[in-house]
Protein backbone atom coordinates (compact mmCIF):
# COMPACT_ATOMS: atom_id res chain seq x y z
CA UNK A 1 0.00 0.00 0.00
CA UNK A 2 1.31 3.29 -0.73
CA UNK A 3 0.60 6.52 0.89
CA UNK A 4 -2.07 7.89 -1.57
CA UNK A 5 -3.96 4.93 -1.50
CA UNK A 6 -7.21 4.56 0.37
CA UNK A 7 -7.77 3.58 3.66
CA UNK A 8 -11.27 3.22 4.12
CA UNK A 9 -12.37 -0.39 5.92
CA UNK A 10 -8.00 -0.34 7.13
CA UNK A 11 -7.84 -0.89 10.70
CA UNK A 12 -4.94 -1.83 13.39
CA UNK A 13 -1.54 -0.61 12.67
CA UNK A 14 0.61 0.68 9.43
CA UNK A 15 4.49 0.81 9.77
CA UNK A 16 6.62 2.72 7.11
CA UNK A 17 9.89 1.08 8.98
CA UNK A 18 11.51 1.68 11.96
CA UNK A 19 11.93 0.83 15.56
CA UNK A 20 8.71 1.85 17.76
CA UNK A 21 7.63 1.43 21.42
CA UNK A 22 4.26 1.36 22.73
CA UNK A 23 3.22 1.40 26.36
CA UNK A 24 0.28 2.16 28.23
CA UNK A 25 -1.49 1.85 24.80
CA UNK A 26 -4.72 0.16 22.86
CA UNK A 27 -4.81 -0.91 19.38
CA UNK A 28 -7.79 -1.73 17.25
CA UNK A 29 -11.40 -1.41 16.63
CA UNK A 30 -13.57 0.34 19.59
CA UNK A 31 -10.34 0.28 21.61
CA UNK A 32 -10.63 1.82 25.04
CA UNK A 33 -8.26 2.87 28.35
CA UNK A 34 -9.68 3.75 31.88
CA UNK A 35 -6.96 6.25 33.13
CA UNK A 36 -6.93 5.97 37.18
CA UNK A 37 -7.72 8.39 39.34
CA UNK A 38 -4.21 8.57 39.92
CA UNK A 39 -2.58 8.77 36.46
CA UNK A 40 0.34 8.01 35.23
CA UNK A 41 1.83 6.86 38.33
CA UNK A 42 -0.19 3.67 38.65
CA UNK A 43 0.75 2.60 35.23
CA UNK A 44 4.46 2.19 35.71
CA UNK A 45 5.57 5.84 34.84
CA UNK A 46 6.41 6.95 38.59
CA UNK A 47 8.67 9.06 39.26
CA UNK A 48 9.83 10.88 42.42
CA UNK A 49 8.89 14.36 43.16
CA UNK A 50 12.32 15.57 42.93
CA UNK A 51 12.16 14.29 39.39
CA UNK A 52 14.85 12.22 37.79
CA UNK A 53 14.45 8.67 39.46
CA UNK A 54 12.02 6.30 39.43
CA UNK A 55 10.48 5.23 43.02
CA UNK A 56 11.28 3.20 45.07
CA UNK A 57 9.69 0.53 47.02
CA UNK A 58 11.36 0.26 50.64
CA UNK A 59 13.34 3.15 51.99
CA UNK A 60 15.85 1.81 54.42
CA UNK A 61 17.77 4.32 56.87
CA UNK A 62 20.46 3.20 58.54
CA UNK A 63 22.55 5.64 61.05
CA UNK A 64 26.42 4.19 61.80
CA UNK A 65 28.84 2.95 58.91
CA UNK A 66 28.31 -0.85 59.95
CA UNK A 67 24.86 -0.26 59.81
CA UNK A 68 25.27 0.80 56.00
CA UNK A 69 27.86 -2.08 55.48
CA UNK A 70 25.73 -4.98 56.94
CA UNK A 71 22.64 -3.32 54.47
CA UNK A 72 24.77 -3.03 51.27
CA UNK A 73 26.09 -6.59 52.06
CA UNK A 74 22.99 -8.63 52.48
CA UNK A 75 20.88 -6.80 50.38
CA UNK A 76 23.45 -7.12 47.60
CA UNK A 77 22.86 -3.21 46.78
CA UNK A 78 25.28 -0.74 45.32
CA UNK A 79 27.74 1.42 46.51
CA UNK A 80 26.52 4.54 47.48
CA UNK A 81 26.54 7.33 44.81
CA UNK A 82 25.90 11.01 45.28
CA UNK A 83 22.97 12.88 44.10
CA UNK A 84 22.11 16.50 45.48
CA UNK A 85 25.18 16.07 47.65
CA UNK A 86 23.58 13.56 49.63
CA UNK A 87 25.07 9.08 48.83
CA UNK A 88 22.02 6.83 48.39
CA UNK A 89 22.86 2.98 47.52
CA UNK A 90 19.67 1.33 45.27
CA UNK A 91 19.40 -2.20 44.30
CA UNK A 92 16.23 -4.24 43.20
CA UNK A 93 15.73 -7.59 44.85
CA UNK A 94 14.10 -10.78 43.34
CA UNK A 95 11.70 -12.02 46.27
CA UNK A 96 8.82 -14.52 46.19
CA UNK A 97 6.35 -11.57 45.64
CA UNK A 98 7.77 -9.84 43.06
CA UNK A 99 11.06 -7.45 42.85
CA UNK A 100 11.71 -5.01 45.67
CA UNK A 101 13.31 -1.54 44.42
CA UNK A 102 15.27 -0.82 47.54
CA UNK A 103 17.34 2.78 48.43
CA UNK A 104 19.52 3.10 51.70
CA UNK A 105 20.93 6.05 53.10
CA UNK A 106 22.68 7.10 56.19
CA UNK A 107 21.89 9.84 58.36
CA UNK A 108 24.12 12.93 58.96
CA UNK A 109 24.21 11.58 62.69
CA UNK A 110 22.21 9.71 65.63
CA UNK A 111 19.10 11.51 67.17
CA UNK A 112 15.13 12.13 65.99
CA UNK A 113 16.04 15.30 64.28
CA UNK A 114 18.58 13.94 61.62
CA UNK A 115 16.90 10.63 60.99
CA UNK A 116 13.60 12.63 59.97
CA UNK A 117 15.69 14.52 57.78
CA UNK A 118 17.08 12.14 55.59
CA UNK A 119 13.48 10.35 55.40
CA UNK A 120 12.44 13.89 54.13
CA UNK A 121 15.66 13.47 51.39
CA UNK A 122 14.47 10.32 50.78
CA UNK A 123 10.94 10.82 49.97
CA UNK A 124 12.00 13.92 48.03
CA UNK A 125 14.25 12.39 45.55
CA UNK A 126 12.77 8.45 46.05
CA UNK A 127 9.32 8.77 47.50
CA UNK A 128 9.63 4.79 48.89
CA UNK A 129 6.24 3.16 49.95
CA UNK A 130 7.41 2.03 53.07
CA UNK A 131 10.37 3.29 55.13
CA UNK A 132 12.53 0.46 57.24
CA UNK A 133 14.65 1.85 60.05
CA UNK A 134 17.32 -0.88 60.25
CA UNK A 135 20.53 -0.97 62.98
CA UNK A 136 21.42 -1.74 66.51
CA UNK A 137 20.00 -1.20 69.42
CA UNK A 138 20.61 -1.49 73.31
CA UNK A 139 18.57 -4.52 74.88
CA UNK A 140 16.55 -3.90 78.06
CA UNK A 141 14.52 -6.95 78.74
CA UNK A 142 17.21 -10.11 80.00
CA UNK A 143 16.57 -13.13 81.40
CA UNK A 144 18.17 -14.15 84.33
CA UNK A 145 21.67 -12.74 82.90
CA UNK A 146 22.88 -10.80 80.29
CA UNK A 147 22.74 -13.74 77.77
CA UNK A 148 19.43 -15.38 78.13
CA UNK A 149 16.08 -13.60 77.03
CA UNK A 150 14.69 -12.34 74.54
CA UNK A 151 17.63 -9.90 73.90
CA UNK A 152 20.34 -10.99 74.41
CA UNK A 153 23.31 -9.45 72.21
CA UNK A 154 22.67 -10.73 68.03
CA UNK A 155 19.21 -11.25 68.86
CA UNK A 156 16.83 -9.41 66.77
CA UNK A 157 13.72 -7.41 67.32
CA UNK A 158 10.96 -6.40 64.58
CA UNK A 159 8.95 -3.66 66.17
CA UNK A 160 5.81 -2.18 64.79
CA UNK A 161 4.89 0.02 67.90
CA UNK A 162 7.10 3.13 69.28
CA UNK A 163 7.44 4.55 72.79
CA UNK A 164 9.20 7.80 73.04
CA UNK A 165 10.18 8.26 76.61
CA UNK A 166 11.62 11.87 76.50
CA UNK A 167 8.40 13.53 76.59
CA UNK A 168 8.14 15.47 80.38
CA UNK A 169 8.00 17.58 82.90
CA UNK A 170 10.69 18.80 85.15
CA UNK A 171 9.31 19.77 88.94
CA UNK A 172 9.77 21.18 91.94
CA UNK A 173 13.09 19.65 93.27
CA UNK A 174 14.38 18.61 89.20
CA UNK A 175 11.52 15.93 89.76
CA UNK A 176 10.93 14.02 85.96
CA UNK A 177 7.31 13.76 85.72
CA UNK A 178 7.44 11.45 81.66
CA UNK A 179 4.79 11.69 79.63
CA UNK A 180 4.83 8.57 76.61
CA UNK A 181 4.03 8.72 73.46
CA UNK A 182 3.24 5.79 71.36
CA UNK A 183 2.22 5.22 67.59
CA UNK A 184 1.68 2.05 65.83
CA UNK A 185 2.84 0.88 62.24
CA UNK A 186 -0.11 1.11 60.10
CA UNK A 187 -2.34 -2.20 60.18
CA UNK A 188 -1.29 -3.32 56.53
CA UNK A 189 2.78 -3.29 58.34
CA UNK A 190 1.43 -5.02 61.54
CA UNK A 191 -0.41 -7.88 59.15
CA UNK A 192 2.89 -8.10 56.71
CA UNK A 193 4.84 -8.45 60.01
CA UNK A 194 2.31 -11.07 61.78
CA UNK A 195 2.60 -13.11 58.60
CA UNK A 196 6.30 -13.03 58.60
CA UNK A 197 6.37 -14.44 62.29
CA UNK A 198 3.31 -17.69 61.51
CA UNK A 199 5.68 -18.62 58.73
CA UNK A 200 8.90 -18.66 60.93
CA UNK A 201 7.20 -19.76 64.04
CA UNK A 202 8.12 -16.80 67.72
CA UNK A 203 10.89 -16.34 67.61
CA UNK A 204 12.25 -17.12 64.57
CA UNK A 205 15.24 -18.46 64.10
CA UNK A 206 18.09 -17.50 62.10
CA UNK A 207 21.54 -17.79 61.45
CA UNK A 208 24.27 -15.22 62.72
CA UNK A 209 25.69 -13.86 60.03
CA UNK A 210 28.76 -12.10 60.45
CA UNK A 211 32.30 -13.42 60.77
CA UNK A 212 32.50 -15.86 63.65
CA UNK A 213 28.16 -16.36 64.38
CA UNK A 214 27.93 -18.44 61.31
CA UNK A 215 27.20 -21.90 63.45
CA UNK A 216 25.44 -19.59 66.23
CA UNK A 217 21.72 -19.19 66.16
CA UNK A 218 20.02 -16.06 67.06
CA UNK A 219 15.99 -15.41 67.90
CA UNK A 220 13.68 -12.61 65.94
CA UNK A 221 11.70 -11.43 68.22
CA UNK A 222 8.25 -8.72 67.46
CA UNK A 223 8.45 -6.13 70.42
CA UNK A 224 7.79 -2.49 71.57
CA UNK A 225 10.92 -0.20 71.14
CA UNK A 226 11.44 2.35 73.53
CA UNK A 227 13.06 5.66 71.72
CA UNK A 228 14.79 8.94 73.22
CA UNK A 229 17.67 11.14 72.91
CA UNK A 230 19.54 9.65 75.67
CA UNK A 231 22.42 7.08 75.38
CA UNK A 232 21.40 4.43 78.12
CA UNK A 233 24.53 2.66 79.73
CA UNK A 234 22.92 2.11 83.36
CA UNK A 235 21.25 -1.22 84.00
CA UNK A 236 19.19 0.91 87.08
CA UNK A 237 18.41 4.12 85.14
CA UNK A 238 15.13 5.81 85.71
CA UNK A 239 14.60 6.18 82.21
CA UNK A 240 14.31 2.05 82.52
CA UNK A 241 12.35 2.05 85.40
CA UNK A 242 9.88 4.24 83.83
CA UNK A 243 10.16 1.97 80.60
CA UNK A 244 9.11 -1.36 82.50
CA UNK A 245 5.94 0.04 84.21
CA UNK A 246 4.93 2.12 81.23
CA UNK A 247 4.87 -1.74 79.30
CA UNK A 248 6.92 -4.16 80.34
CA UNK A 249 6.57 -5.78 76.86
CA UNK A 250 9.06 -3.08 75.81
CA UNK A 251 12.24 -5.25 74.61
CA UNK A 252 15.20 -2.66 73.19
CA UNK A 253 15.91 1.16 73.43
CA UNK A 254 17.38 3.50 70.69
CA UNK A 255 17.62 6.99 69.43
CA UNK A 256 15.94 7.27 66.58
CA UNK A 257 12.91 5.38 65.84
CA UNK A 258 10.66 8.05 67.52
CA UNK A 259 11.48 10.42 64.96
CA UNK A 260 10.74 7.98 62.26
CA UNK A 261 6.97 7.43 63.93
CA UNK A 262 6.35 11.16 64.64
CA UNK A 263 8.00 12.08 60.72
CA UNK A 264 4.86 9.46 59.68
CA UNK A 265 2.46 11.00 61.74
CA UNK A 266 2.70 14.16 60.84
CA UNK A 267 2.41 13.32 56.93
CA UNK A 268 -0.79 10.94 57.55
CA UNK A 269 -2.35 14.19 56.19
CA UNK A 270 -0.92 13.11 52.31
CA UNK A 271 -2.63 9.68 53.08
CA UNK A 272 -2.67 8.78 49.48
CA UNK A 273 1.35 8.86 49.24
CA UNK A 274 2.61 8.32 53.20
CA UNK A 275 4.81 5.14 53.47
CA UNK A 276 4.07 2.63 55.97
CA UNK A 277 7.49 2.04 58.09
CA UNK A 278 8.90 -0.46 60.25
CA UNK A 279 12.19 -0.49 62.81
CA UNK A 280 14.73 -3.75 62.54
CA UNK A 281 16.72 -3.51 65.73
CA UNK A 282 20.14 -5.80 66.19
CA UNK A 283 20.91 -6.24 70.04
CA UNK A 284 24.55 -4.96 70.45
CA UNK A 285 24.29 -4.51 74.18
CA UNK A 286 22.26 -5.02 76.98
CA UNK A 287 22.36 -1.05 77.92
CA UNK A 288 24.12 -1.26 80.77
CA UNK A 289 27.50 -0.52 81.93
CA UNK A 290 29.29 -2.94 79.95
CA UNK A 291 27.89 -1.31 76.85
CA UNK A 292 30.61 -1.34 73.81
CA UNK A 293 30.98 -1.37 70.30
CA UNK A 294 32.45 -5.21 69.82
CA UNK A 295 28.90 -6.26 68.84
CA UNK A 296 28.17 -4.00 66.27
CA UNK A 297 28.44 -5.79 63.30
CA UNK A 298 27.37 -9.04 63.88
CA UNK A 299 23.91 -7.03 65.35
CA UNK A 300 23.39 -5.07 61.91
CA UNK A 301 24.00 -8.19 59.46
CA UNK A 302 21.18 -10.32 61.72
CA UNK A 303 19.42 -6.94 61.55
CA UNK A 304 19.86 -6.69 58.03
CA UNK A 305 19.64 -10.26 57.33
CA UNK A 306 15.83 -10.11 58.38
CA UNK A 307 14.94 -6.86 56.83
CA UNK A 308 16.11 -9.25 53.40
CA UNK A 309 13.52 -12.15 54.76
CA UNK A 310 10.95 -9.67 56.08
CA UNK A 311 10.60 -8.25 52.02
CA UNK A 312 8.27 -10.43 50.58
CA UNK A 313 6.10 -9.54 52.96
CA UNK A 314 5.91 -6.04 52.81
CA UNK A 315 5.48 -5.72 49.45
Amino acid sequence: MTLHESTQGNSGIVNMGGTNSFTNTAVGNKAHMTVPPNGAEALGTRTAPGGGELRRNVGIVTILPAEMRAVLDELGLDRPHKKEGLFFSTGDIPTDSGTASVVATQTHGPGQRSVMAALDHMRHHFAPRLWVLVGIGGGIHHGHTRSEGPTRVGNVIVSTRIVYYDARKITAGDRVQRRGEERQAPARIVHAVNAYFTDRGEPAMIRGRAEGHRKRSFEVHHGLIGSGEAVIADSDSEVRHWLKDYNDKILAVDMESGGLSQFWQENSVREADNPGWLVVRGISDGADAEKNDDAHGLAAHNAAHVVRELLPYLL
